[in-house]
């Protein structure tokens, strides 16, 4: 059976203000059963345990040869430009700036 894996760059975390972890690429397995209830306890759970697994890879030709290497299907997801507008201390004491 072959196993799908989405490979992906994670986005910055909102704790935190820069961008140093943001630029590995992740590999992580598509879930290949879905989450039950478990009857006892009421804890949610799966038997795939291989969805807990998650690689970290320097560049993208690095994760998909190493989904290609293993057999598995991948799919690539790209992350969203950012859009830097420039800001000046200045405009915080622009006469046109609306006011409220």
């Amino acid at each position: 059976m072959t196993r799908e894996v989405r490979i992906y760059q994670p986005t910055k975390s909102a704790m935190q203000s820069g961008r140093a972890k943001c630029v590995v690429w992740r590999l992580e397995f598509v879930p290949a059963e879905a989450k039950r209830q478990d009857p006892l306890m009421g804890w949610i759970g799966s038997g795939d345990t291989a969805t807990q697994v998650k690689l970290t890879f320097d560049s993208l030709e690095d994760a998909i040869a190493h989904a290609e290497r293993q057999g598995w299907r991948y799919t690539v997801e790209q992350p969203a430009t950012r859009v830097l507008r420039p800001k000046s201390y200045a405009d915080n004491f622009s006469y046109h700036r609306l006011r409220s």
